[in-house]
Order: structure tokens, then sequence, then C-alpha cells
């Protein structure tokens, strides 16, 4: 087979794996995880169900393939969101795009709270523009579905982006002490030894702490929990992600340990 060939087949197929992909988040919106089925993919592409085996061999396969792809997505946005807020907002931009920028003195780093917040901000974001994707990663399991190692990369890129904050924080300028029940110190000690041996146990259990309280805050405000309770949710939410850096031992700006 010609190099032409087999270029045209590997673009086709991947233009068949999106379709697939595409028509299974419809469904998930329309119907949810659980629901989910091949067949019914299949049918509203006008496939045979024979042939969307040879890109998803099961229901589970095609589910891992969406579930890596919301957890990147998700990733990429937070990545992207802590990129801009460490290269400093408005940076060799002027009003006029066409037009080099006026000379500026240079921005001040953005703190760890600043990125900290950033990122926070970034999940809600993209949760709040992709609800269903956000339920099927951080929803209710799907019944009879065991995500596979393979999720594991994807799952904890923003994990790993908080992470490296904190570290960023604890090399520079410190983080805050932070308190540690004697009954917690062994499991603190587990935790750190797993996810971050170079920082403090207290400060990763704090992390963990942190990341659950993250989706939990935008898990209440995606699935409703927040109706009449939280109507101004923004400045809301803002607010609440500060005091979880404050909380996992970030300095808040112009606190000086020294």
């Amino acid at each position: 087979m010609s190099r032409t060939a087999q270029g045209a087949r590997a673009r086709a197929r991947i233009e068949v794996t999106a379709a697939i992909k595409e028509e299974a988040r419809r469904q998930l919106a329309d119907e949810g995880a659980a629901r989910l089925s091949l067949r019914a993919v299949a049918r509203e592409l006008g496939m045979v169900s024979s042939a969307l085996y040879r890109y998803f061999p099961s229901r589970d396969d095609l589910l891992t393939a969406l579930i890596i792809d919301a957890y990147d997505s998700l990733g990429e946005r937070a990545e992207t969101a802590h990129a801009a807020v460490v290269a400093g907002a408005g940076a060799g931009t002027g009003a006029n795009a066409a037009e080099p920028a006026a000379p500026a003195e240079p921005a001040a780093p953005a703190g760890p709270v600043e990125r900290w917040v950033a990122v926070c901000e970034a999940v809600r974001g993209w949760a709040l523009a992709h609800p269903h994707e956000y339920a099927l990663i951080y929803g209710s399991p799907v019944p009879g579905y065991h995500a596979p190692q393979s999720t594991v990369p994807a799952a904890a890129r923003v994990g790993l982006l908080l992470i490296g904050i904190v570290r960023d924080a604890h090399q520079g300028p410190g983080l805050a002490e932070l308190p540690l029940p004697a009954e917690l110190r062994a499991e603190a000690e587990r935790i750190a030894a797993d996810l971050a041996p170079d920082l403090p146990p207290a400060a990763a259990a704090a992390l963990v702490s942190a990341w659950a309280e993250l989706y939990g805050l935008v898990g209440f405000e995606l699935f409703g929990q927040f109706h009449r309770v939280v109507e101004d949710r923004e400045p809301f939410f803002r607010h609440a992600v500060t005091r979880l850096a404050l909380g996992v031992g970030l300095r808040p700006p112009h606190d000086d340990p020294h």
C-alpha cells in the first residue's frame, strides 16, 4: 500500500473516531453515561454495529476514551489558565492587536495564591461549559464500569498542577505552618510519600482535602445544590478557593515570613 493510501486511511479513521465520540457525547447529554449504547451510536451514524466495534470493541472502551478526553480537556484548560497568569495578563499586547505594545514596566510575578485561584477558576469554567463531561468524570459512577489505569495520567493533570504550585511556594517563600493532629500524622506521611515526598506531610494532607473541596464546590454549583442558597456564585467561588489556598499553606500576597 502506498504512503498516500495509508495516510488517507489514517485520516479516515481519525475522522470516524471523532464522529463516534461526538455522537457518544450527545448521548451522554440526552441519556446519561449508564445508558450509552454502541448500537445506538452506530445507528445514529448510519453504521453497522460490527463496523463500530473495529474502533471501540466495547462500551467500556468508548467510555474510557471519552473519560480520557474529558480529563485532558479539563487539564488543558487549567494548564492554559495557569500559564497565562504566570506570563502576566496582557503582556506584549496593545489596544490594537496589529500594533506593537507600548513598553511597560515588567509585571510582578504571579504569587502562589493567584496561580492557585486561576487554576481553580479554570476548573469551574470548564465544568460550566461541559456539564455532561464533568458529570462523566466527577458524577455518579457508571454501573459496571471500572476505569482502567490508562485514565490516570489525564486525571492527574489538575492535581499535579496544584501540587506544583504548593511545591514552588515551599521551595520559594515558604509555606505557612499547618496544624497536624497526632492521629493523622501517619496517614499524612503516607500521603506525602505517595504524592509529593518533598512537601511537609501536613501540606500534602491539606492538598488532598482541598482537591476534594474544590470539586465539591464545582459539583454543588453544577448539580443545583446552591439553588436559592448562593446566588452570586463567581465571587463566592473565588473567595472559597482562596481560603483553600491558605488552607494548604500558601501565603497571601505581601505576607513575608522573613
